[in-house]
């Protein structure tokens, strides 16, 4: 019975395909290796692709972790900072006094202050009374450059450790986004920078442009009370 069942066993599991077809008992079932071996196939390539998807989702998931990381922004701001400082050099700008820093107010001023011709109707008094007034101008103007001077100094002091911590902060930096931050904050720097220096050097140049302008209406001045002291210049001839 034991040899039996091993060489039943044998065929079925390696020399079936050579039997004649002949019909099996009821109480046996048929073992086509083929069909196994085909069956074994489909189920290993279906775990492969499953695998594969398995692989797939993860590096996707690993690629929206980076881009989540990357665009995670740079918990630091220095545009408060830089604005303050910056307003504080436009109040400086907007609080000057005799010519003030727009068009009109600087004709005005121009016409009232600094007559291109002397009028002949003009009393020595009034002469008088147009140099001290540019005198006071141009003394305002030299104040208010000076204070321009003062607050851009103090601008300077403290963006050194506002610099060191933007250059900490982008060398720090994990993303593309917190670098490109932490970089357009230098460039505001940069640029809050050139803003104050071209006010500091309007005001100087203001300063030294009334100036100039006093010194040619003194000069002016004091041609036509050197013409007025003349008269005609003709000599008198007792008659």
């Amino acid at each position: 019975m034991n040899r039996r069942l091993a060489l039943i066993a044998l065929i079925l599991t390696g020399g079936a395909a050579a039997l004649p077809a002949t019909p099996a008992a009821a109480q046996w079932t048929v073992f086509d290796p083929t069909n196994y071996s085909q069956n074994v196939l489909t189920a290993a390539r279906t775990l492969q692709q499953i695998n594969n998807q398995i692989t797939s989702l993860q590096n996707q998931a690993t690629m929206l972790q980076n881009m989540a990381h990357d665009l995670q922004r740079l918990d630091f701001s220095s545009v408060n900072q830089i604005t303050r400082s910056m307003q504080r050099i436009d109040t400086l700008m907007t609080q000057a006094q005799g010519v003030a820093f727009d068009v009109a107010g600087t004709d005005a001023a121009l016409a009232a202050q600094y007559p291109e011709v002397f009028d002949a109707a003009m009393s020595t008094n009034d002469m008088v009374r147009h140099a001290q007034q540019q005198m006071q101008a141009a003394m305002k103007a030299y104040r208010q450059a000076m204070r321009v001077q003062a607050q851009v100094a103090e601008n300077i002091r403290s963006d050194g450790p506002l610099l060191t911590e933007l250059v900490e902060r982008s060398q720090a930096t994990d993303g593309g986004l917190q670098a490109q931050q932490a970089a357009n904050q230098l460039l505001a720097l940069s640029a809050r920078q050139s803003l104050q220096i071209q006010s500091m050097m309007a005001a100087q140049y203001r300063a030294e442009s009334l100036e100039r302008a006093r010194q040619a209406q003194a000069m002016a001045a004091a041609r036509e009370r050197t013409r007025r002291f003349l008269g005609s210049a003709h000599a008198y001839t007792p008659e």
